[in-house]
């Protein structure tokens, strides 16, 4: 596959997967899908914004230049028709270093806060009642939160996804990392060519 046309397909997939970290994150403001009275009782990593900013924001930019790539034009400079394309294929190699960076942020916040469970009230103070992830192979001790209802399946459920779309998004970065390489070094298929002036490869 040409390399700009791997960089759209990538800028494609990022998209949506940006999109569904945000709205995950701003379904954690929500603990068990109710509003709670003191944003202080909300979990702590849920402030970070891992999935908004991490995963969200940052992820949009490489993301549309990743699209982009595809119809870059490829006039050339300093007499080399094929300097236009090699350069934009370099820069996004930066792009998607910035991607895994911010896929990587929201990553260990993620796994910071499956770690660490949820913060709720256990019938008399809001706490956080497990720790090191005990919680997590052991269902039985979920009835220590009393409040939010449903707290520790939403905690789980939403902080796991953006744990895996963000560890997806990494890898696609880290993809485009590799083809926009070959990209720099040899161009693109369709633009210049890798092995000629004619277009062929």
């Amino acid at each position: 596959m040409c390399t700009g046309g791997c960089a759209k397909c990538l800028g494609i997939t990022l998209i949506p997967l940006a999109v569904l970290c945000t709205l995950a994150n701003i379904l954690l403001f929500f603990p068990g899908g109710k509003v709670v009275e003191n944003n202080q009782n909300i979990t702590d990593e849920v402030w970070y914004f891992g999935g908004i900013l991490g995963s969200g924001v940052l992820m949009i930019f490489p993301a549309l230049v990743f699209l982009g790539l595809k119809n870059n034009d490829c006039c050339g400079c300093c007499g080399n028709e094929s300097c236009g394309k090699r350069f934009a294929m370099f820069s996004s190699i930066i792009f998607a270093a910035v991607g895994v960076l911010g896929a990587g942020y929201c990553f260990v916040v993620s796994a910071v806060a499956l770690n660490r469970g949820p913060k709720c009230n256990d019938g008399n103070q809001w706490l956080y009642p497990f720790q090191d992830g005990n919680y997590l192979g052991n269902h039985t001790i979920w009835a220590t939160c009393k409040s939010p209802e449903t707290i520790v399946p939403w905690h789980l459920t939403l902080f796991a996804l953006l744990l895996v779309m963000s560890g997806i998004q990494a890898v696609l970065c880290g993809i485009q990392v590799v083809n926009g390489l070959f990209g720099t070094i040899c161009g693109d298929c369709k633009c210049c060519g890798c092995c000629g002036g004619d277009g062929t490869v």
